[in-house]
């Protein structure tokens, strides 16, 4: 008999405890920041890259992963997230801007291109706060866990799902991520990997996706028919109930997954759809392959897979298991290469390379884990975006210049910032505000320092530096410093910080032509 899933998490969250107190190790090595190697049906309709080629920029909070979005010169301009540390409701705010549409409460991937969303160093926790994606291309999010988001109850985020595509969603690679609930609808959870309203071309690779009622969909409705063309591979599904995945209309290849404890239904093909199964494990699980739940049936085409321990309905007017004797029942033509690991080896490789924090290590097809050589567009040791405090040549041209801001509260006046003197300050009222630079004629800078006043170094943590005769964004980052840039002519420079710890002390806005 099948127990409620409430039970099965705290069996689960006793055996986590068990092995805790037997000294048993259950963190991860750290990852690097490689996003190469992408798999599966992203590679096509031009490829998925994310960010590759943009600057990289460090978060450690929803705010600075938005400011991060919102300080690009485009929508579209790449650029590499390098998330650290736990993400939750009290640390992610709305932050606006011409390259970006964000909301509290939610990481808003939305009406935007070419982002990689990678954890890096100890790790990036998204703490009951989802990843919603909307109208938005070529998306890449690596070695990050999302856990316990919820539609009802509080707080909720993101209806529900830790990782949701929605309106016209194209190219998106999730790879080695961890996405887990604690229970099922009842308990205020929905689904993991959620793609509907005409997203395509979708890969998820070398994730773990557990202890949820469900797994994921594609397709909201029998109706929504517009999704598909997504890669599942080397993935671990693990105490779900039901959709691992749960198709409706639209094509899927799932390959090399591992799937324990499907407790009601597993890839449930309907309305349509048609999924090729090829080389998978399926454990202790019931009714893993077939059409459930609906007289619109879809179609698999099998091949390799075990069935170790798995039960299987009898067939009725809306349950049509594929089992116990699975056939292929259409074709499935896949447009991409891809090596398969024998399925009887998939357990163990899956178990060493799956999920956030294994040091991205990926299948050789010989059931060998192996640490990838990093994409050579994004290098493992990122150089800052603002590095610390080395001194420019030439002439400090903010000396004798003027100076104006907004939301002034300490310090003496906006003109501490370009005095020279760094035991004066500016500060804002609060935590954000901007102070500025300004000549009567224009001036050519390519060279920014903003020290910090003694005492306050490091409470900024994300600003944009402006030209302020036109708007447009010269530079980004998380850490007050040097920035560089293409030398610009300009009668004004704003430093615009977006997010801090604390108050902000500004000691110094220094301007440099090289």
């Amino acid at each position: 008999m099948k127990r409620p899933l409430a039970l099965r998490l705290s069996a689960l969250s006793a055996a986590t405890a068990l092995a805790a107190a037997a000294g048993i190790a259950l963190t991860s090595p750290e990852a690097t920041a490689a996003t190469g190697g992408v798999t599966g049906y992203a590679t096509q309709n031009g490829g998925t890259t994310g960010g590759a080629g943009g600057q990289r920029v460090r978060a450690t909070t929803g705010t600075e992963i938005h400011a991060a979005l919102c300080g690009r010169a485009s929508s579209s301009t790449p650029i590499i997230i390098e998330v650290e540390g736990t993400i939750n409701h009290g640390n992610t705010g709305k932050v606006s801007g011409g390259s970006c549409n964000t909301a509290s409460g939610v990481i808003e991937l939305k009406q935007i291109s070419n982002v990689t969303l990678v954890g890096v160093g100890a790790g990036a926790v998204f703490d009951q706060l989802g990843i919603h994606i909307r109208q938005s291309s070529n998306i890449i999010i690596q070695n990050v866990t999302v856990r316990n988001v919820k539609k009802s109850g509080s707080p909720t985020s993101n209806g529900g799902d830790a990782i949701g595509m929605e309106s016209d969603v194209r190219n998106i690679w999730v790879d080695h991520a961890t996405l887990e609930a604690s229970g099922g609808e009842s308990e205020g959870y929905d689904g993991l990997f959620d793609m509907k309203d005409n997203t395509q071309y979708v890969t998820l690779s070398y994730s773990v996706l557990r202890n949820s009622g469900r797994g994921g969909l594609i397709g909201s409705s029998e109706s929504d028919l517009s999704n598909g063309y997504v890669t599942f591979h080397h993935n671990r599904y693990e105490n779900i109930d039901s959709r691992a995945p749960l198709l409706r209309g639209g094509t899927a290849h799932a390959y090399n997954n591992h799937y324990v404890s499907l407790n009601e239904s597993g890839i449930n093909s309907r309305a349509g759809a048609k999924v090729k199964v090829d080389n998978n494990y399926f454990e202790d699980s019931k009714d893993v392959l077939g059409t459930f739940y609906t007289d619109q049936r879809g179609s698999w085409q099998v091949a390799g897979n075990v069935f170790d321990n798995v039960t299987w309905s009898s067939p009725g007017s809306e349950n049509y298991p594929a089992g116990p004797n699975t056939q292929s029942t259409t074709t499935v033509n896949i447009p991409y290469a891809y090596t398969l690991d024998a399925a009887g080896c998939v357990p163990d490789v899956v178990r060493r390379t799956a999920g956030a924090g294994t040091g991205l290590q990926v299948s050789d097809g010989n059931c060998t884990p192996q640490t990838p050589a990093p994409d050579p567009s994004t290098p493992t040791t990122p150089p800052p975006t603002t590095p610390g405090p080395t001194e420019p040549g030439g002439t400090n041209l903010s000396l004798g210049a003027g100076a104006d801001g907004s939301s002034k509260a300490d310090g003496t006046s906006y003109g501490n910032v370009r005095d020279g003197n760094p035991s004066t300050y500016w500060s804002p009222s609060g935590s954000t505000g901007s102070v500025s630079v300004k000549w009567g004629s224009a001036t050519s800078v390519s060279r920014v320092v903003v020290r910090e006043a003694s005492g306050a170094t490091g409470v900024v943590r994300a600003w944009r530096l402006l030209n302020a005769d036109t708007g447009a964004v010269l530079a980004t980052g998380t850490t007050a410093g040097t920035a560089t840039f293409p030398q610009t002519s300009l009668k004004k420079i704003t430093f615009e910080i977006t997010s801090a710890s604390g108050t902000p002390r500004v000691a110094e806005f220094e301007t440099y032509a090289s």
